[in-house]
Protein backbone atom coordinates (compact mmCIF):
# COMPACT_ATOMS: atom_id res chain seq x y z
CA UNK A 1 0.00 0.00 0.00
CA UNK A 2 1.37 3.45 -0.92
CA UNK A 3 1.80 5.96 1.89
CA UNK A 4 1.96 9.73 1.68
CA UNK A 5 5.29 11.35 2.71
CA UNK A 6 3.98 12.49 6.11
CA UNK A 7 3.43 8.84 7.03
CA UNK A 8 6.95 7.72 6.15
CA UNK A 9 9.22 6.26 8.78
CA UNK A 10 12.18 8.47 9.76
CA UNK A 11 14.54 5.81 8.40
CA UNK A 12 12.83 5.99 5.01
CA UNK A 13 13.05 9.77 4.98
CA UNK A 14 16.80 9.63 5.75
CA UNK A 15 17.30 7.01 3.04
CA UNK A 16 15.93 9.49 0.48
CA UNK A 17 19.09 11.56 0.99
CA UNK A 18 22.47 9.92 0.56
CA UNK A 19 24.13 12.05 3.22
CA UNK A 20 21.57 11.79 5.98
CA UNK A 21 19.42 14.56 7.42
CA UNK A 22 20.16 18.16 6.52
CA UNK A 23 20.08 20.51 9.52
CA UNK A 24 19.41 24.19 8.74
CA UNK A 25 20.68 27.14 10.77
CA UNK A 26 19.53 30.76 10.43
CA UNK A 27 20.92 33.99 11.94
CA UNK A 28 20.35 37.39 10.32
CA UNK A 29 21.44 37.21 6.67
CA UNK A 30 23.36 33.97 7.24
CA UNK A 31 22.08 30.51 6.38
CA UNK A 32 23.95 27.23 6.95
CA UNK A 33 23.25 23.56 6.30
CA UNK A 34 24.98 20.74 8.19
CA UNK A 35 24.61 17.06 7.32
CA UNK A 36 24.27 14.27 9.87
CA UNK A 37 26.79 12.28 7.81
CA UNK A 38 30.26 13.42 8.83
CA UNK A 39 28.83 16.60 10.42
CA UNK A 40 29.63 18.01 6.98
CA UNK A 41 29.11 21.71 6.35
CA UNK A 42 27.06 21.45 3.17
CA UNK A 43 26.47 25.16 2.60
CA UNK A 44 26.97 28.61 4.07
CA UNK A 45 25.44 31.72 2.55
CA UNK A 46 25.20 35.40 3.44
CA UNK A 47 22.53 37.48 1.76
CA UNK A 48 21.86 34.51 -0.52
CA UNK A 49 25.48 34.33 -1.77
CA UNK A 50 27.37 31.05 -1.47
CA UNK A 51 30.54 31.30 0.61
CA UNK A 52 31.52 27.67 -0.05
CA UNK A 53 31.60 25.25 -2.97
CA UNK A 54 28.63 22.90 -2.63
CA UNK A 55 28.57 19.14 -3.05
CA UNK A 56 26.25 17.37 -5.51
CA UNK A 57 22.77 16.68 -4.17
CA UNK A 58 23.26 12.91 -4.36
CA UNK A 59 26.09 10.54 -3.63
CA UNK A 60 29.05 11.12 -1.32
CA UNK A 61 30.77 14.46 -0.83
CA UNK A 62 33.39 15.29 -3.45
CA UNK A 63 37.02 16.01 -2.56
CA UNK A 64 36.06 16.22 1.15
CA UNK A 65 34.24 19.52 0.58
CA UNK A 66 32.96 20.81 3.93
CA UNK A 67 34.21 17.77 5.86
CA UNK A 68 35.45 17.53 9.43
CA UNK A 69 38.78 15.70 9.15
CA UNK A 70 39.86 13.59 12.17
CA UNK A 71 41.57 11.80 13.89
CA UNK A 72 44.36 12.93 11.55
CA UNK A 73 44.36 15.82 9.06
CA UNK A 74 45.82 15.56 5.57
CA UNK A 75 47.68 12.28 4.92
CA UNK A 76 49.77 9.47 6.40
CA UNK A 77 52.45 8.19 4.05
CA UNK A 78 52.10 4.46 3.29
CA UNK A 79 49.23 4.36 5.81
CA UNK A 80 51.64 3.17 8.51
CA UNK A 81 52.68 4.77 11.79
CA UNK A 82 54.11 3.89 15.19
CA UNK A 83 52.50 4.77 18.50
CA UNK A 84 53.83 3.77 21.93
CA UNK A 85 55.53 0.70 20.53
CA UNK A 86 52.62 -0.33 18.30
CA UNK A 87 53.15 -0.62 14.54
CA UNK A 88 49.82 0.35 12.99
CA UNK A 89 48.65 0.11 9.39
CA UNK A 90 45.51 1.85 8.18
CA UNK A 91 43.74 1.70 4.82
CA UNK A 92 45.21 3.57 1.85
CA UNK A 93 42.36 5.92 0.99
CA UNK A 94 44.57 7.81 -1.47
CA UNK A 95 45.84 4.72 -3.32
CA UNK A 96 47.21 6.62 -6.31
CA UNK A 97 49.74 8.24 -3.94
CA UNK A 98 50.03 5.39 -1.45
CA UNK A 99 48.65 7.45 1.45
CA UNK A 100 45.91 7.31 4.07
CA UNK A 101 43.96 10.52 3.51
CA UNK A 102 41.84 12.74 5.77
CA UNK A 103 41.09 10.55 8.77
CA UNK A 104 38.09 8.34 9.45
CA UNK A 105 34.96 10.31 10.31
CA UNK A 106 33.96 12.16 7.12
CA UNK A 107 31.43 9.49 6.13
CA UNK A 108 30.37 8.41 9.61
CA UNK A 109 26.86 8.95 10.99
CA UNK A 110 26.43 11.70 13.60
CA UNK A 111 23.48 12.07 15.96
CA UNK A 112 22.02 15.53 16.72
CA UNK A 113 21.98 15.99 20.50
CA UNK A 114 20.91 19.66 20.47
CA UNK A 115 19.02 21.67 17.86
CA UNK A 116 18.05 25.34 17.79
CA UNK A 117 17.43 27.91 15.08
CA UNK A 118 21.04 29.12 15.18
CA UNK A 119 22.90 26.15 16.65
CA UNK A 120 23.27 22.40 16.32
CA UNK A 121 25.38 19.89 18.24
CA UNK A 122 26.17 16.49 16.71
CA UNK A 123 27.98 13.53 18.22
CA UNK A 124 29.56 10.33 16.94
CA UNK A 125 31.56 7.53 18.51
CA UNK A 126 34.68 6.37 16.73
CA UNK A 127 35.27 2.78 17.79
CA UNK A 128 38.68 1.06 17.68
CA UNK A 129 39.70 -0.44 14.34
CA UNK A 130 42.87 -2.16 13.10
CA UNK A 131 44.05 1.11 11.52
CA UNK A 132 43.20 3.24 14.57
CA UNK A 133 42.86 1.06 17.69
CA UNK A 134 41.62 3.93 19.86
CA UNK A 135 38.18 4.89 21.13
CA UNK A 136 36.97 8.49 20.73
CA UNK A 137 33.79 10.46 21.21
CA UNK A 138 33.60 13.30 18.66
CA UNK A 139 31.29 16.26 19.32
CA UNK A 140 30.74 18.97 16.69
CA UNK A 141 29.04 22.25 17.63
CA UNK A 142 27.98 24.69 14.87
CA UNK A 143 26.79 28.13 15.97
CA UNK A 144 25.60 30.81 13.57
CA UNK A 145 25.82 34.49 14.53
CA UNK A 146 24.28 37.34 12.50
CA UNK A 147 27.51 39.38 12.75
CA UNK A 148 30.35 36.87 13.13
CA UNK A 149 29.11 34.08 10.86
CA UNK A 150 29.53 30.36 11.56
CA UNK A 151 31.72 29.06 14.37
CA UNK A 152 32.44 25.33 14.48
CA UNK A 153 34.09 23.59 17.40
CA UNK A 154 35.19 19.96 17.45
CA UNK A 155 35.79 18.20 20.75
CA UNK A 156 37.39 14.77 20.95
CA UNK A 157 37.22 12.78 24.18
CA UNK A 158 39.30 9.65 24.70
CA UNK A 159 36.95 6.88 25.86
CA UNK A 160 39.65 4.23 25.76
CA UNK A 161 42.16 2.91 28.26
CA UNK A 162 45.31 3.98 26.37
CA UNK A 163 46.69 7.27 25.12
CA UNK A 164 45.48 8.11 21.61
CA UNK A 165 47.13 10.15 18.82
CA UNK A 166 44.84 12.85 17.47
CA UNK A 167 44.58 15.72 15.03
CA UNK A 168 41.72 17.61 13.37
CA UNK A 169 40.92 20.22 10.72
CA UNK A 170 37.99 21.46 8.63
CA UNK A 171 37.97 21.15 4.84
CA UNK A 172 35.88 24.00 3.35
CA UNK A 173 36.38 25.33 -0.17
CA UNK A 174 35.94 29.09 0.08
CA UNK A 175 34.20 31.13 -2.64
CA UNK A 176 35.08 34.83 -2.69
CA UNK A 177 32.66 35.73 -5.47
CA UNK A 178 31.44 34.86 -8.97
CA UNK A 179 34.71 35.82 -10.64
CA UNK A 180 37.39 33.16 -11.39
CA UNK A 181 39.67 32.09 -8.53
CA UNK A 182 42.71 33.44 -10.39
CA UNK A 183 41.32 36.96 -9.95
CA UNK A 184 40.74 36.66 -6.19
CA UNK A 185 43.06 38.36 -3.72
CA UNK A 186 44.43 36.24 -0.87
CA UNK A 187 45.68 37.59 2.44
CA UNK A 188 47.31 35.52 5.19
CA UNK A 189 50.45 35.98 7.23
CA UNK A 190 52.63 32.86 7.22
CA UNK A 191 56.35 32.74 7.94
CA UNK A 192 57.16 29.13 7.01
CA UNK A 193 56.03 26.73 4.28
CA UNK A 194 56.23 22.93 4.41
CA UNK A 195 57.99 21.56 1.33
CA UNK A 196 56.62 18.31 -0.12
CA UNK A 197 57.40 15.70 -2.76
CA UNK A 198 55.77 16.39 -6.11
CA UNK A 199 54.39 12.89 -6.58
CA UNK A 200 53.01 12.04 -3.11
CA UNK A 201 52.78 15.45 -1.40
CA UNK A 202 54.71 14.12 1.60
CA UNK A 203 56.85 16.50 3.69
CA UNK A 204 60.53 16.96 2.95
CA UNK A 205 61.29 19.91 5.23
CA UNK A 206 60.42 23.57 5.81
CA UNK A 207 61.48 26.83 4.23
CA UNK A 208 60.93 30.46 5.22
CA UNK A 209 58.40 32.39 3.18
CA UNK A 210 60.61 35.13 1.79
CA UNK A 211 59.15 38.63 1.43
CA UNK A 212 57.92 39.11 -2.12
CA UNK A 213 58.02 35.39 -2.96
CA UNK A 214 55.14 33.50 -4.55
CA UNK A 215 53.74 32.36 -1.20
CA UNK A 216 54.06 35.76 0.50
CA UNK A 217 50.48 36.91 1.05
CA UNK A 218 51.15 39.09 4.11
CA UNK A 219 49.67 41.90 2.04
CA UNK A 220 46.66 40.91 -0.03
CA UNK A 221 47.55 40.06 -3.62
CA UNK A 222 45.96 38.31 -6.57
CA UNK A 223 46.36 34.54 -6.65
CA UNK A 224 46.69 34.45 -10.44
CA UNK A 225 47.66 31.07 -11.97
CA UNK A 226 49.77 30.08 -8.93
CA UNK A 227 49.32 26.44 -7.83
CA UNK A 228 49.10 26.05 -4.06
CA UNK A 229 48.76 22.76 -2.17
CA UNK A 230 50.99 23.47 0.80
CA UNK A 231 50.92 23.67 4.57
CA UNK A 232 52.12 26.82 6.32
CA UNK A 233 53.07 27.63 9.90
CA UNK A 234 54.49 30.53 11.95
CA UNK A 235 51.16 32.19 11.34
CA UNK A 236 50.40 35.80 12.15
CA UNK A 237 47.81 36.19 14.89
CA UNK A 238 45.69 38.94 16.42
CA UNK A 239 45.49 39.91 20.08
CA UNK A 240 43.20 36.92 20.70
CA UNK A 241 45.67 34.49 19.17
CA UNK A 242 43.62 33.93 16.03
CA UNK A 243 44.98 33.57 12.52
CA UNK A 244 42.80 34.79 9.64
CA UNK A 245 42.76 33.88 5.95
CA UNK A 246 40.81 36.25 3.69
CA UNK A 247 39.93 35.99 0.01
CA UNK A 248 38.31 38.88 -1.85
CA UNK A 249 36.85 38.95 -5.36
CA UNK A 250 37.27 41.91 -7.73
CA UNK A 251 33.65 42.88 -7.14
CA UNK A 252 34.32 43.42 -3.43
CA UNK A 253 32.66 40.30 -2.01
CA UNK A 254 34.73 37.92 0.06
CA UNK A 255 35.04 35.31 2.77
CA UNK A 256 37.38 34.85 5.73
CA UNK A 257 38.26 31.90 7.94
CA UNK A 258 39.89 32.40 11.35
CA UNK A 259 41.18 29.83 13.84
CA UNK A 260 42.76 29.84 17.27
CA UNK A 261 46.23 28.87 18.51
CA UNK A 262 45.23 25.21 18.80
CA UNK A 263 45.67 25.17 14.99
CA UNK A 264 49.35 26.11 14.38
CA UNK A 265 49.27 24.78 10.79
CA UNK A 266 47.32 25.91 7.75
CA UNK A 267 46.81 24.00 4.50
CA UNK A 268 45.83 26.03 1.43
CA UNK A 269 44.92 24.46 -1.90
CA UNK A 270 43.80 26.09 -5.14
CA UNK A 271 41.74 22.98 -5.98
CA UNK A 272 43.48 22.24 -9.26
CA UNK A 273 41.64 19.33 -10.87
CA UNK A 274 41.77 17.54 -14.24
CA UNK A 275 37.97 17.86 -14.60
CA UNK A 276 37.06 21.30 -16.05
CA UNK A 277 33.86 21.51 -14.02
CA UNK A 278 35.80 21.16 -10.74
CA UNK A 279 39.04 22.95 -11.63
CA UNK A 280 39.89 25.87 -9.26
CA UNK A 281 36.27 26.38 -8.25
CA UNK A 282 37.16 27.31 -4.67
CA UNK A 283 40.09 27.78 -2.33
CA UNK A 284 40.49 24.99 0.23
CA UNK A 285 41.54 26.51 3.57
CA UNK A 286 42.26 24.06 6.39
CA UNK A 287 43.54 25.20 9.81
CA UNK A 288 45.18 22.07 11.25
CA UNK A 289 46.29 21.01 14.71
CA UNK A 290 49.22 19.15 13.16
CA UNK A 291 50.92 19.07 9.75
CA UNK A 292 50.67 16.50 6.94
CA UNK A 293 52.15 13.08 7.81
CA UNK A 294 52.23 14.02 11.50
CA UNK A 295 51.37 10.49 12.63
CA UNK A 296 54.75 9.41 11.22
CA UNK A 297 56.81 12.47 12.16
CA UNK A 298 55.13 13.08 15.53
CA UNK A 299 55.06 16.85 14.91
CA UNK A 300 52.34 18.54 16.99
CA UNK A 301 50.30 15.34 17.33
CA UNK A 302 47.89 15.67 20.26
CA UNK A 303 48.32 12.97 22.91
CA UNK A 304 44.87 12.29 24.32
CA UNK A 305 45.14 10.51 27.65
CA UNK A 306 42.21 8.35 28.84
CA UNK A 307 39.28 10.60 29.71
CA UNK A 308 40.98 13.73 28.32
CA UNK A 309 39.39 16.10 25.81
CA UNK A 310 40.75 18.30 23.04
CA UNK A 311 38.84 21.17 21.42
CA UNK A 312 39.58 23.12 18.25
CA UNK A 313 37.41 25.81 16.68
CA UNK A 314 37.24 28.04 13.62
CA UNK A 315 34.92 30.74 12.24
CA UNK A 316 33.71 31.50 8.72
CA UNK A 317 32.24 34.86 7.76
CA UNK A 318 31.44 36.58 4.49
CA UNK A 319 30.67 39.98 3.04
Amino acid sequence: MNRIPSQQDPTEQAAARDRGELLELVAGEYRAEVSTVGATLESLTVGGRDLLVRNPETGPILFYRGAIVAPWPNRIGDGTYSWDGQEIRTALTEPERGNALHGLISFQAFTPVHRAEDEVVLRSELFPSPGYPFHLLITVRCTLDPRDGLTTSVTARNLGAQDAPYGVCPHPYLVAGPEPLDSWSLEVEAGTVLTVTEDRLLPTGTEPVAPGSDFDFRTAKEIGPLFIDHAFTDLGRDENGRCTVSVTAPGGTGVALSAGPECPWLQIHTADRPEPEHHRRGLAVEPMTCPPDAFRSGTDVVRLTPGAEHEASWTLRGW
